[in-house]
Protein backbone atom coordinates (compact mmCIF):
# COMPACT_ATOMS: atom_id res chain seq x y z
CA UNK A 1 0.00 0.00 0.00
CA UNK A 2 2.86 2.14 0.54
CA UNK A 3 4.05 1.92 -2.32
CA UNK A 4 1.01 2.61 -4.17
CA UNK A 5 0.82 5.58 -2.39
CA UNK A 6 4.23 6.40 -3.28
CA UNK A 7 4.01 5.91 -6.92
CA UNK A 8 0.76 7.73 -6.87
CA UNK A 9 2.46 10.20 -5.70
CA UNK A 10 5.06 10.54 -8.36
CA UNK A 11 2.27 10.30 -10.89
CA UNK A 12 0.49 13.78 -9.24
CA UNK A 13 3.82 15.24 -9.18
CA UNK A 14 5.03 14.45 -12.47
CA UNK A 15 1.32 15.58 -13.98
CA UNK A 16 1.00 18.73 -12.06
CA UNK A 17 4.39 20.15 -11.97
CA UNK A 18 5.90 17.82 -15.01
CA UNK A 19 8.71 16.55 -12.94
CA UNK A 20 9.09 14.50 -10.10
CA UNK A 21 11.08 16.11 -6.96
CA UNK A 22 13.22 14.16 -4.52
CA UNK A 23 15.40 15.52 -1.67
CA UNK A 24 19.21 15.23 -1.81
CA UNK A 25 19.58 14.22 1.87
CA UNK A 26 17.72 12.31 4.41
CA UNK A 27 16.33 13.57 7.51
CA UNK A 28 18.83 14.39 9.98
CA UNK A 29 21.66 13.65 8.28
CA UNK A 30 22.14 17.47 6.01
CA UNK A 31 25.55 18.83 6.75
CA UNK A 32 26.26 22.12 8.25
CA UNK A 33 22.86 22.83 8.26
CA UNK A 34 22.08 26.15 9.01
CA UNK A 35 18.81 27.98 10.80
CA UNK A 36 17.53 29.66 7.60
CA UNK A 37 18.46 26.53 4.94
CA UNK A 38 16.39 23.92 7.24
CA UNK A 39 12.93 22.80 6.35
CA UNK A 40 11.18 19.59 6.15
CA UNK A 41 14.02 17.13 4.92
CA UNK A 42 11.56 13.71 4.36
CA UNK A 43 10.48 12.94 1.05
CA UNK A 44 6.86 12.98 2.11
CA UNK A 45 6.85 16.78 2.05
CA UNK A 46 4.17 18.49 0.65
CA UNK A 47 4.16 20.27 -2.98
CA UNK A 48 3.00 23.53 -1.15
CA UNK A 49 5.89 23.43 1.08
CA UNK A 50 8.20 22.75 -1.32
CA UNK A 51 7.18 25.91 -3.25
CA UNK A 52 7.31 27.46 0.36
CA UNK A 53 11.02 26.65 0.98
CA UNK A 54 11.95 25.90 -2.49
CA UNK A 55 15.39 28.38 -1.82
CA UNK A 56 16.33 26.84 1.43
CA UNK A 57 17.00 22.98 0.90
CA UNK A 58 18.71 20.63 -1.97
CA UNK A 59 16.64 18.73 -4.44
CA UNK A 60 16.11 17.20 -7.74
CA UNK A 61 13.49 17.57 -10.11
CA UNK A 62 13.37 14.76 -13.00
CA UNK A 63 12.09 15.68 -16.15
CA UNK A 64 9.89 12.93 -18.41
CA UNK A 65 12.35 10.63 -19.79
CA UNK A 66 13.16 11.55 -23.84
CA UNK A 67 11.01 10.25 -26.47
CA UNK A 68 14.21 8.47 -28.32
CA UNK A 69 17.42 8.54 -25.22
CA UNK A 70 20.72 8.63 -25.99
CA UNK A 71 21.70 7.21 -23.08
CA UNK A 72 23.15 10.53 -21.26
CA UNK A 73 21.67 12.70 -18.29
CA UNK A 74 21.89 16.27 -17.83
CA UNK A 75 22.07 17.98 -14.60
CA UNK A 76 20.87 21.62 -14.83
CA UNK A 77 22.10 24.33 -12.52
CA UNK A 78 20.71 27.85 -12.53
CA UNK A 79 22.36 30.86 -11.11
CA UNK A 80 21.70 33.42 -8.07
CA UNK A 81 24.26 34.54 -6.02
CA UNK A 82 24.22 31.43 -3.91
CA UNK A 83 21.35 33.22 -2.82
CA UNK A 84 18.72 31.51 -5.00
CA UNK A 85 18.78 28.72 -7.63
CA UNK A 86 15.61 29.02 -9.15
CA UNK A 87 15.95 30.67 -12.94
CA UNK A 88 12.65 29.07 -14.40
CA UNK A 89 13.21 30.47 -17.79
CA UNK A 90 16.62 29.40 -18.75
CA UNK A 91 16.08 26.19 -17.15
CA UNK A 92 13.16 25.17 -19.31
CA UNK A 93 14.96 26.52 -22.28
CA UNK A 94 17.80 23.74 -21.26
CA UNK A 95 15.55 21.20 -19.62
CA UNK A 96 13.73 21.65 -23.45
CA UNK A 97 17.02 21.80 -25.83
CA UNK A 98 18.29 18.81 -24.39
CA UNK A 99 15.23 16.34 -23.88
CA UNK A 100 14.87 17.09 -27.72
CA UNK A 101 18.34 15.51 -28.29
CA UNK A 102 17.78 12.89 -26.23
CA UNK A 103 18.94 13.14 -22.81
CA UNK A 104 17.60 12.65 -19.27
CA UNK A 105 17.24 16.04 -18.13
CA UNK A 106 17.26 16.40 -13.79
CA UNK A 107 17.11 19.98 -12.63
CA UNK A 108 19.68 20.38 -8.98
CA UNK A 109 18.38 23.07 -6.33
CA UNK A 110 21.00 23.02 -3.78
CA UNK A 111 20.75 25.24 -0.66
CA UNK A 112 20.59 29.31 -0.35
CA UNK A 113 20.98 31.44 0.97
CA UNK A 114 24.58 31.42 1.35
CA UNK A 115 25.88 29.76 4.85
CA UNK A 116 26.83 31.73 7.80
CA UNK A 117 30.28 31.24 9.01
CA UNK A 118 31.70 29.25 5.52
CA UNK A 119 32.75 29.72 2.03
CA UNK A 120 30.22 31.25 0.04
CA UNK A 121 29.77 27.92 -1.61
CA UNK A 122 30.14 25.00 0.68
CA UNK A 123 26.98 24.01 1.81
CA UNK A 124 25.93 24.11 -2.53
CA UNK A 125 29.18 21.66 -2.79
CA UNK A 126 27.84 19.61 -0.14
CA UNK A 127 24.61 19.26 -1.99
CA UNK A 128 26.54 18.83 -5.33
CA UNK A 129 28.21 16.01 -4.46
CA UNK A 130 25.58 14.22 -3.06
CA UNK A 131 23.14 14.84 -6.09
CA UNK A 132 25.66 13.69 -8.49
CA UNK A 133 25.62 10.44 -6.54
CA UNK A 134 21.94 10.53 -6.53
CA UNK A 135 21.97 10.85 -10.12
CA UNK A 136 24.90 8.07 -11.15
CA UNK A 137 23.06 5.53 -8.68
CA UNK A 138 19.65 6.12 -10.52
CA UNK A 139 21.20 5.48 -13.80
CA UNK A 140 19.84 2.04 -14.68
CA UNK A 141 16.56 2.95 -13.63
CA UNK A 142 16.09 5.87 -15.49
CA UNK A 143 17.86 4.18 -19.13
CA UNK A 144 21.00 6.10 -18.98
CA UNK A 145 24.64 5.52 -18.81
CA UNK A 146 25.98 6.26 -15.20
CA UNK A 147 29.38 7.64 -16.78
CA UNK A 148 27.65 9.77 -19.39
CA UNK A 149 26.68 12.45 -17.34
CA UNK A 150 26.95 16.31 -17.58
CA UNK A 151 26.07 19.71 -16.44
CA UNK A 152 25.31 22.94 -17.63
CA UNK A 153 25.21 25.99 -15.22
CA UNK A 154 24.84 29.84 -15.22
CA UNK A 155 26.77 31.87 -12.86
CA UNK A 156 26.54 30.58 -9.38
CA UNK A 157 25.40 27.77 -10.66
CA UNK A 158 28.84 27.56 -13.17
CA UNK A 159 30.93 28.08 -9.84
CA UNK A 160 29.38 24.78 -8.38
CA UNK A 161 29.22 22.97 -11.66
CA UNK A 162 33.56 23.73 -11.67
CA UNK A 163 33.16 22.63 -8.32
CA UNK A 164 31.82 19.55 -9.50
CA UNK A 165 34.03 18.96 -13.08
CA UNK A 166 37.46 19.64 -11.05
CA UNK A 167 37.20 18.87 -7.77
CA UNK A 168 35.46 15.03 -7.29
CA UNK A 169 38.25 13.65 -5.59
CA UNK A 170 38.12 16.53 -2.59
CA UNK A 171 35.25 15.44 -0.31
CA UNK A 172 33.17 18.33 0.39
CA UNK A 173 31.00 16.46 3.56
CA UNK A 174 31.81 13.39 5.50
CA UNK A 175 30.40 10.43 4.21
CA UNK A 176 26.41 9.29 6.13
CA UNK A 177 25.45 6.60 4.16
CA UNK A 178 26.10 3.88 1.58
CA UNK A 179 25.42 6.33 -1.16
CA UNK A 180 28.00 8.43 -0.68
CA UNK A 181 30.73 5.23 -2.03
CA UNK A 182 28.72 6.26 -5.20
CA UNK A 183 31.35 8.52 -6.97
CA UNK A 184 30.18 12.02 -7.80
CA UNK A 185 32.74 13.25 -11.09
CA UNK A 186 30.68 14.18 -13.66
CA UNK A 187 31.95 13.86 -17.43
CA UNK A 188 31.38 16.73 -18.86
CA UNK A 189 30.42 20.52 -17.91
CA UNK A 190 28.85 23.52 -20.12
CA UNK A 191 29.68 26.22 -17.99
CA UNK A 192 28.05 29.34 -18.45
CA UNK A 193 29.68 32.93 -16.90
CA UNK A 194 31.07 31.33 -14.04
CA UNK A 195 30.85 33.92 -10.91
CA UNK A 196 33.71 34.14 -8.16
CA UNK A 197 35.93 31.52 -9.76
CA UNK A 198 39.02 34.46 -9.72
CA UNK A 199 41.14 35.58 -7.31
CA UNK A 200 39.61 39.24 -7.32
CA UNK A 201 36.25 38.09 -6.98
CA UNK A 202 36.23 35.30 -5.28
CA UNK A 203 34.24 36.46 -1.82
CA UNK A 204 31.30 37.59 -3.52
CA UNK A 205 32.39 40.49 -4.79
CA UNK A 206 31.79 41.00 -8.51
CA UNK A 207 35.46 41.75 -10.54
CA UNK A 208 36.87 45.10 -10.42
CA UNK A 209 38.84 46.43 -13.32
CA UNK A 210 41.86 44.34 -11.84
CA UNK A 211 40.04 41.24 -13.51
CA UNK A 212 40.65 43.14 -17.28
CA UNK A 213 44.54 42.55 -16.48
CA UNK A 214 46.50 39.65 -16.81
CA UNK A 215 47.46 39.37 -13.28
CA UNK A 216 44.25 38.25 -12.36
CA UNK A 217 44.58 34.45 -11.18
CA UNK A 218 42.41 31.42 -10.65
CA UNK A 219 41.04 30.73 -7.42
CA UNK A 220 42.49 27.58 -5.75
CA UNK A 221 39.06 26.42 -4.71
CA UNK A 222 39.43 24.28 -7.77
CA UNK A 223 41.65 21.15 -7.98
CA UNK A 224 41.76 20.04 -10.95
CA UNK A 225 42.15 16.52 -9.88
CA UNK A 226 42.60 13.14 -12.16
CA UNK A 227 38.71 13.12 -12.78
CA UNK A 228 38.34 16.92 -14.31
CA UNK A 229 36.56 16.48 -17.32
CA UNK A 230 36.18 18.30 -20.57
CA UNK A 231 34.54 21.70 -20.94
CA UNK A 232 32.62 24.35 -23.02
CA UNK A 233 33.30 27.64 -21.12
CA UNK A 234 31.25 30.25 -22.43
CA UNK A 235 31.36 34.17 -21.18
CA UNK A 236 30.09 37.72 -22.15
CA UNK A 237 32.66 39.78 -22.32
CA UNK A 238 31.22 42.99 -20.42
CA UNK A 239 30.37 40.37 -17.96
CA UNK A 240 31.86 42.21 -14.14
CA UNK A 241 32.04 38.35 -13.08
CA UNK A 242 35.35 38.89 -15.22
CA UNK A 243 35.53 36.22 -18.13
CA UNK A 244 39.33 35.71 -17.76
CA UNK A 245 37.64 33.45 -15.32
CA UNK A 246 36.87 31.29 -18.46
CA UNK A 247 40.35 31.67 -20.13
CA UNK A 248 42.33 30.65 -17.11
CA UNK A 249 40.13 27.75 -16.57
CA UNK A 250 41.01 26.94 -20.38
CA UNK A 251 44.31 27.33 -19.56
CA UNK A 252 44.55 24.67 -17.02
CA UNK A 253 42.49 22.02 -19.24
CA UNK A 254 45.01 22.53 -22.27
CA UNK A 255 48.28 21.95 -19.63
CA UNK A 256 46.39 18.55 -18.62
CA UNK A 257 45.64 17.99 -22.13
CA UNK A 258 42.00 17.79 -21.39
CA UNK A 259 40.22 18.18 -24.48
CA UNK A 260 37.72 22.13 -24.09
CA UNK A 261 36.21 24.81 -25.85
CA UNK A 262 35.97 28.51 -24.79
CA UNK A 263 33.47 30.78 -26.24
CA UNK A 264 33.63 34.75 -25.87
CA UNK A 265 30.93 36.94 -27.27
CA UNK A 266 32.11 40.49 -27.51
CA UNK A 267 29.53 43.32 -25.83
CA UNK A 268 27.78 40.86 -23.91
CA UNK A 269 27.10 41.32 -20.10
CA UNK A 270 26.33 38.76 -17.03
CA UNK A 271 24.14 36.17 -18.87
CA UNK A 272 24.11 32.78 -20.10
CA UNK A 273 25.21 32.83 -24.21
CA UNK A 274 25.69 29.99 -27.39
CA UNK A 275 23.54 27.32 -26.21
CA UNK A 276 24.31 25.47 -29.85
CA UNK A 277 27.82 26.17 -29.72
CA UNK A 278 27.43 23.90 -26.37
CA UNK A 279 25.23 21.46 -28.47
CA UNK A 280 28.63 21.64 -31.12
CA UNK A 281 31.15 20.70 -28.63
CA UNK A 282 29.20 17.65 -27.27
CA UNK A 283 28.73 16.91 -31.03
CA UNK A 284 32.06 16.92 -31.85
CA UNK A 285 33.24 14.72 -28.57
CA UNK A 286 30.77 12.53 -29.12
CA UNK A 287 28.39 12.72 -26.01
CA UNK A 288 25.08 13.01 -28.00
CA UNK A 289 25.92 10.09 -29.94
CA UNK A 290 28.14 8.37 -33.17
CA UNK A 291 30.40 11.61 -34.51
CA UNK A 292 28.98 11.67 -38.10
CA UNK A 293 31.24 11.59 -40.68
CA UNK A 294 33.31 14.52 -42.20
CA UNK A 295 32.45 16.32 -44.75
CA UNK A 296 34.96 18.36 -47.47
CA UNK A 297 34.55 22.31 -47.57
CA UNK A 298 35.18 22.64 -51.05
CA UNK A 299 32.26 20.20 -51.55
CA UNK A 300 29.73 22.03 -50.18
CA UNK A 301 30.71 25.12 -51.71
CA UNK A 302 31.44 23.94 -55.03
CA UNK A 303 31.20 27.37 -57.26
CA UNK A 304 30.65 31.14 -57.27
CA UNK A 305 27.44 31.15 -58.31
CA UNK A 306 26.45 34.02 -56.33
CA UNK A 307 29.41 36.27 -57.78
CA UNK A 308 28.42 38.96 -60.25
CA UNK A 309 31.58 39.83 -61.65
CA UNK A 310 35.47 39.14 -61.04
CA UNK A 311 38.05 41.56 -61.39
CA UNK A 312 41.59 41.19 -61.17
CA UNK A 313 44.50 43.85 -60.24
CA UNK A 314 47.62 43.80 -59.30
CA UNK A 315 48.35 45.17 -56.21
CA UNK A 316 51.75 47.53 -57.48
CA UNK A 317 52.37 49.56 -60.57
CA UNK A 318 55.45 48.10 -62.41
CA UNK A 319 58.58 49.05 -60.85
CA UNK A 320 57.43 50.34 -57.68
CA UNK A 321 56.96 47.49 -55.58
CA UNK A 322 59.03 47.58 -52.67
CA UNK A 323 61.76 45.15 -51.33
CA UNK A 324 61.88 42.87 -54.52
CA UNK A 325 62.99 39.18 -53.99
CA UNK A 326 64.67 37.24 -56.27
CA UNK A 327 61.96 33.99 -55.14
CA UNK A 328 58.61 35.40 -54.74
CA UNK A 329 55.36 35.20 -56.39
CA UNK A 330 53.69 38.59 -58.40
CA UNK A 331 50.72 39.61 -55.90
CA UNK A 332 47.41 40.58 -56.83
CA UNK A 333 43.80 41.19 -55.83
CA UNK A 334 40.34 40.13 -57.08
CA UNK A 335 37.52 41.55 -56.36
CA UNK A 336 34.48 38.87 -56.11
CA UNK A 337 31.39 41.11 -56.58
CA UNK A 338 28.04 39.35 -55.30
CA UNK A 339 24.89 39.33 -57.56
CA UNK A 340 22.82 41.18 -55.09
CA UNK A 341 24.37 43.50 -53.30
CA UNK A 342 23.09 43.69 -49.26
CA UNK A 343 25.56 45.51 -47.47
CA UNK A 344 28.46 48.44 -48.73
CA UNK A 345 31.02 46.37 -46.26
CA UNK A 346 33.96 44.99 -47.45
CA UNK A 347 35.80 41.69 -46.53
CA UNK A 348 39.26 41.51 -47.79
CA UNK A 349 40.39 37.28 -47.12
CA UNK A 350 44.02 35.28 -47.64
CA UNK A 351 45.25 32.05 -46.76
CA UNK A 352 47.66 31.06 -45.03
CA UNK A 353 50.54 28.71 -46.18
CA UNK A 354 53.81 29.35 -43.81
CA UNK A 355 54.61 32.23 -45.63
CA UNK A 356 56.38 29.76 -48.24
CA UNK A 357 53.41 29.21 -50.25
CA UNK A 358 49.71 31.21 -50.39
CA UNK A 359 46.48 29.81 -52.62
CA UNK A 360 43.71 32.62 -53.06
CA UNK A 361 41.08 29.56 -54.45
CA UNK A 362 42.00 27.52 -51.66
CA UNK A 363 39.74 25.88 -49.18
CA UNK A 364 40.81 28.70 -46.47
CA UNK A 365 39.72 31.59 -48.79
CA UNK A 366 37.10 30.22 -51.28
CA UNK A 367 34.40 28.92 -49.15
CA UNK A 368 34.52 31.91 -47.29
CA UNK A 369 33.94 34.04 -50.14
CA UNK A 370 31.45 32.12 -51.55
CA UNK A 371 29.28 31.93 -48.50
CA UNK A 372 29.65 35.92 -47.70
CA UNK A 373 28.78 36.67 -51.87
CA UNK A 374 25.72 34.69 -51.25
CA UNK A 375 25.23 37.02 -48.09
CA UNK A 376 25.14 40.28 -50.56
CA UNK A 377 28.36 41.03 -49.35
CA UNK A 378 31.72 42.14 -51.29
CA UNK A 379 35.03 40.45 -50.80
CA UNK A 380 38.57 41.27 -52.09
CA UNK A 381 40.88 38.23 -52.13
CA UNK A 382 44.63 38.60 -51.93
CA UNK A 383 47.52 36.61 -53.21
CA UNK A 384 50.48 38.19 -51.41
CA UNK A 385 54.28 37.88 -52.22
CA UNK A 386 55.66 33.92 -51.17
CA UNK A 387 57.74 32.88 -50.13
CA UNK A 388 59.58 34.47 -47.47
CA UNK A 389 62.37 36.82 -48.41
CA UNK A 390 65.83 35.76 -48.33
CA UNK A 391 67.53 39.39 -48.19
CA UNK A 392 67.32 38.90 -44.56
CA UNK A 393 63.68 40.50 -43.94
CA UNK A 394 61.42 39.40 -41.29
CA UNK A 395 59.38 36.05 -42.77
CA UNK A 396 56.09 38.47 -43.11
CA UNK A 397 57.50 41.49 -44.52
CA UNK A 398 56.85 41.57 -48.15
CA UNK A 399 53.41 40.16 -47.36
CA UNK A 400 52.80 42.63 -44.86
CA UNK A 401 53.61 45.63 -47.71
CA UNK A 402 51.14 43.47 -49.51
CA UNK A 403 48.44 43.42 -46.99
CA UNK A 404 49.03 47.49 -46.22
CA UNK A 405 48.61 48.68 -49.89
CA UNK A 406 45.70 46.28 -50.74
CA UNK A 407 43.88 47.92 -47.70
CA UNK A 408 44.59 51.27 -49.39
CA UNK A 409 43.86 50.40 -52.93
CA UNK A 410 40.47 48.89 -52.06
CA UNK A 411 39.59 52.01 -49.87
CA UNK A 412 40.34 54.24 -53.07
CA UNK A 413 38.14 52.29 -55.00
CA UNK A 414 35.50 51.60 -52.53
CA UNK A 415 33.30 54.78 -53.41
CA UNK A 416 33.44 54.25 -57.22
CA UNK A 417 32.08 50.85 -56.41
CA UNK A 418 29.09 51.79 -54.47
CA UNK A 419 30.55 50.41 -51.20
CA UNK A 420 32.14 52.38 -48.30
CA UNK A 421 35.68 52.79 -47.46
CA UNK A 422 35.08 53.36 -43.61
CA UNK A 423 34.07 49.67 -43.60
CA UNK A 424 36.96 47.48 -44.77
CA UNK A 425 37.97 44.39 -42.63
CA UNK A 426 40.53 41.61 -43.04
CA UNK A 427 40.53 37.89 -42.59
CA UNK A 428 43.56 35.21 -42.77
CA UNK A 429 44.12 31.45 -41.48
CA UNK A 430 47.48 30.31 -40.18
CA UNK A 431 50.69 32.29 -41.28
CA UNK A 432 47.44 33.98 -42.51
CA UNK A 433 46.08 34.63 -39.21
CA UNK A 434 49.77 36.18 -38.05
CA UNK A 435 49.29 38.81 -41.33
CA UNK A 436 46.22 39.82 -39.76
CA UNK A 437 47.17 40.72 -36.55
CA UNK A 438 49.86 42.66 -38.22
CA UNK A 439 47.19 44.45 -40.54
CA UNK A 440 45.00 44.79 -37.12
CA UNK A 441 47.30 46.01 -34.62
CA UNK A 442 50.25 47.50 -36.43
CA UNK A 443 48.29 49.88 -39.34
CA UNK A 444 50.27 53.16 -37.48
CA UNK A 445 53.79 51.75 -38.35
CA UNK A 446 54.21 51.90 -42.57
CA UNK A 447 55.84 48.82 -43.71
CA UNK A 448 57.08 50.51 -47.11
CA UNK A 449 57.93 53.94 -48.41
CA UNK A 450 54.80 55.56 -50.45
CA UNK A 451 55.27 55.37 -53.79
CA UNK A 452 52.13 57.23 -55.15
CA UNK A 453 48.86 59.18 -53.83
CA UNK A 454 47.06 55.97 -53.10
CA UNK A 455 49.50 55.31 -49.98
CA UNK A 456 48.19 58.89 -48.65
CA UNK A 457 45.23 57.11 -47.54
CA UNK A 458 45.33 55.43 -44.26
CA UNK A 459 46.23 51.23 -43.89
CA UNK A 460 43.72 51.07 -40.80
CA UNK A 461 40.24 48.52 -40.97
CA UNK A 462 37.70 48.27 -38.50
CA UNK A 463 37.84 44.59 -38.15
CA UNK A 464 39.83 41.58 -38.33
CA UNK A 465 39.08 37.90 -38.11
CA UNK A 466 41.88 35.65 -37.42
CA UNK A 467 41.54 31.82 -38.33
CA UNK A 468 43.94 29.98 -36.50
CA UNK A 469 46.81 32.47 -36.59
CA UNK A 470 50.54 30.92 -36.35
CA UNK A 471 53.20 32.20 -34.95
CA UNK A 472 51.73 34.65 -32.59
CA UNK A 473 53.43 33.44 -29.49
CA UNK A 474 56.77 33.51 -28.47
CA UNK A 475 57.34 30.09 -28.00
CA UNK A 476 55.83 28.95 -31.69
CA UNK A 477 57.75 32.23 -33.38
CA UNK A 478 58.30 30.17 -36.42
CA UNK A 479 57.07 26.58 -35.75
CA UNK A 480 54.57 24.98 -33.75
CA UNK A 481 54.32 26.07 -29.97
CA UNK A 482 56.72 24.27 -28.12
CA UNK A 483 54.92 24.69 -24.85
CA UNK A 484 51.17 24.88 -26.28
CA UNK A 485 51.00 28.31 -25.58
CA UNK A 486 50.20 27.48 -21.68
CA UNK A 487 53.02 28.63 -20.00
CA UNK A 488 53.06 32.24 -19.14
CA UNK A 489 56.57 32.74 -20.46
CA UNK A 490 54.47 32.24 -24.06
CA UNK A 491 54.09 35.95 -24.65
CA UNK A 492 52.34 38.11 -27.78
CA UNK A 493 54.78 38.14 -30.66
CA UNK A 494 56.68 41.45 -30.44
CA UNK A 495 55.78 42.22 -33.92
CA UNK A 496 52.53 43.13 -32.89
CA UNK A 497 52.38 46.93 -31.61
CA UNK A 498 48.47 47.09 -30.82
CA UNK A 499 48.47 50.70 -31.40
CA UNK A 500 45.69 53.29 -31.34
CA UNK A 501 44.15 51.85 -34.58
CA UNK A 502 43.76 48.23 -32.76
CA UNK A 503 40.32 46.93 -33.90
CA UNK A 504 38.37 43.99 -32.39
CA UNK A 505 38.17 40.85 -33.96
CA UNK A 506 36.56 37.54 -34.46
CA UNK A 507 39.42 34.38 -33.24
CA UNK A 508 38.70 30.80 -34.11
CA UNK A 509 41.00 27.83 -33.36
CA UNK A 510 41.12 24.23 -33.12
CA UNK A 511 41.84 23.37 -29.38
CA UNK A 512 44.23 20.58 -30.62
CA UNK A 513 46.10 22.86 -33.27
CA UNK A 514 49.99 22.76 -33.03
CA UNK A 515 50.55 25.94 -33.57
CA UNK A 516 48.42 26.53 -30.21
CA UNK A 517 44.93 27.82 -29.94
CA UNK A 518 46.45 30.00 -26.87
CA UNK A 519 47.88 32.25 -29.76
CA UNK A 520 43.93 33.48 -29.98
CA UNK A 521 43.21 33.29 -26.52
CA UNK A 522 46.00 35.47 -25.45
CA UNK A 523 45.36 38.17 -28.17
CA UNK A 524 42.04 37.84 -26.82
CA UNK A 525 43.05 38.15 -23.27
CA UNK A 526 45.54 41.83 -24.54
CA UNK A 527 42.48 43.17 -26.53
CA UNK A 528 40.34 42.78 -23.64
CA UNK A 529 42.99 44.51 -21.09
CA UNK A 530 42.57 47.52 -23.66
CA UNK A 531 39.01 47.34 -23.50
CA UNK A 532 39.01 46.32 -27.00
CA UNK A 533 35.53 43.99 -27.39
CA UNK A 534 36.25 40.83 -29.71
CA UNK A 535 35.07 37.47 -30.08
CA UNK A 536 36.91 34.03 -29.61
CA UNK A 537 35.80 30.42 -30.74
CA UNK A 538 38.03 27.58 -29.63
CA UNK A 539 37.07 23.83 -31.43
CA UNK A 540 37.44 20.60 -28.65
CA UNK A 541 39.78 18.30 -30.75
CA UNK A 542 40.16 20.20 -33.57
CA UNK A 543 43.81 20.23 -35.39
CA UNK A 544 45.17 23.28 -37.43
CA UNK A 545 42.99 23.20 -40.66
CA UNK A 546 39.82 22.40 -38.63
CA UNK A 547 37.78 23.59 -41.27
CA UNK A 548 38.86 21.41 -44.47
CA UNK A 549 36.90 18.33 -43.40
CA UNK A 550 33.88 18.70 -40.34
CA UNK A 551 31.52 16.77 -39.07
CA UNK A 552 27.93 18.16 -39.26
CA UNK A 553 26.31 19.78 -36.30
CA UNK A 554 30.02 20.42 -35.02
CA UNK A 555 31.20 24.38 -34.49
CA UNK A 556 33.85 23.18 -37.36
CA UNK A 557 31.29 22.63 -40.00
CA UNK A 558 29.25 26.29 -39.44
CA UNK A 559 32.34 28.14 -38.51
CA UNK A 560 31.40 30.64 -41.73
CA UNK A 561 28.15 31.71 -39.43
CA UNK A 562 30.19 32.75 -36.95
CA UNK A 563 31.25 35.32 -39.30
CA UNK A 564 28.31 36.36 -40.61
CA UNK A 565 27.11 36.92 -36.66
CA UNK A 566 30.04 38.74 -35.82
CA UNK A 567 29.85 41.27 -38.61
CA UNK A 568 25.93 41.18 -37.90
CA UNK A 569 26.18 41.38 -34.18
CA UNK A 570 28.81 44.41 -34.18
CA UNK A 571 26.95 46.84 -37.44
CA UNK A 572 30.24 46.06 -39.62
CA UNK A 573 27.02 44.95 -42.51
CA UNK A 574 24.52 46.89 -41.36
Amino acid sequence: MKRLIALLSVFVTLATYGFERELVWPKGKMPDAQDGQIAAMTNEVKQKDFKAQKHRIAYLEWYEAPAKSNGGCMILISGGGYNNCCDVSLVEQWHKRFTELGFQCVNFVYRTPRPVGLPIYQTAWEDGQRAVRMVRSEAAKRGFDPERIGTISMSAGSHLALLLATSSQTPAYEKIDALDEVPCHINWAIVNAPAYATTDGENGTPSTLEGYGVDVKLSSVFKFDEKTCPMSLHHGGLDPYSPNASTLVYRQLRRMHIPAEVHLYPGKPHGAYGLERAVEFMTQMGFIGEVPAEVPIMERFPDDSARAELIKEDVWPEGKMPDVQPNQCVPYIEWHLPKVKKTDAIQIIYSGGSYTGNDPDGFEVAPARRYLNSLGMTVVTLKYRTPRPTTGLAKHTTAWQDLQRTVRIVRSEAKSRGLDPDRIGIMGSSAGGHLTLMGVTSSNHRSYLAIDSIDKLPCNVQWGIGIYPAYALTDGLNANNKTGGNDDSAVLAPEFTFDLNTVPMLLIHGDADGWAAMNSVKTWEKMRAMGIQSELHTLAKRPHCFQRTASPGTGSYTWLDRIWEFLTDRGYVK
